[in-house]
């Protein structure tokens, strides 16, 4: 199903599902450590159905030709898109830095329009876990002699629209294509001597996973390949 899909963005449901085959084989002998390493180091990076196929080509699982857990109902997937965007809500709306910071993250839910303020301070708006108040969020930051840093999850699509002036205005997640039906960040405003930057990462509790899967493997290799 995927090779009629090459260019469909990958949900982390299709990531972690490619990931629990490559330890499959790790544990069946299919594959090195090193190579199960590269493999699943380029699991969570790939971004498309196109960059996953290759990594399960060459296993006996990839014959039964699954397909991807963004497009079934399955138990433990992540929460689709349409129940995070909660539209008829309000949200949080601002966060304001002066002399020092403030932080937007875990579950929460972002207005329609939110703005950050910092003078001499730092702002980290998190929204890997948050909910969105509409399908289309706006954030303006202005940040003077400060800086914002805004963190998106994979599968929203970032429009990056600010200035800087003897500072940094800067995301290279600007202009990627975002997952059908999610919601799309706009970040805009001023950053004056001080810094604005976006950066897509995985959910906290995946690396903690992936870190602790590496060990585990690490620490006994042997046993998982018996």
């Amino acid at each position: 199903m995927t090779e009629d899909l090459p260019e469909l963005r990958a949900s982390d449901a299709d990531r972690e599902r490619v990931a629990e085959i490559l330890r499959d084989a790790v544990a069946e002998g299919r594959l090195a450590m090193e190579e199960f390493d590269e493999r699943l180091d380029a699991a969570y990076k790939a971004r498309t159905y196109g960059e996953l196929e290759p990594l399960t080509a060459d296993l006996p699982v990839a014959a039964a030709g699954p397909a991807p857990l963004s497009l079934r109902k399955e138990s433990g997937a992540p929460a689709p898109w349409s129940e995070r965007i909660v539209s008829g809500t309000e949200g949080s709306s601002a966060g304001i830095a002066l002399l020092g910071g403030f932080q937007r993250k875990g579950r929460w839910t972002i207005g329609r329009r939110f703005t950050a303020a910092c003078l001499m301070g730092g702002g980290e708006i998190d929204l890997r876990e948050a909910n969105f108040a509409g399908p289309e969020v706006v954030i303006t930051c202005w940040a003077v002699m400060g800086g914002v840093n805004i963190v998106v999850p994979p599968g929203v699509e970032v429009d990056v629209r600010g200035l800087g002036i003897m500072g940094g205005f800067d995301s290279g997640e600007d202009g990627v294509p975002g997952d059908p039906g999610a919601p799309r960040v706009i970040v805009k405003g001023l950053a004056l001597m001080g810094g604005v930057g976006v950066e897509r990462k995985l959910l906290r509790a995946e690396k903690r996973r992936l870190k602790e899967e590496r060990r585990r493997l690490a620490d006994n290799p042997r046993k998982e390949l018996d």
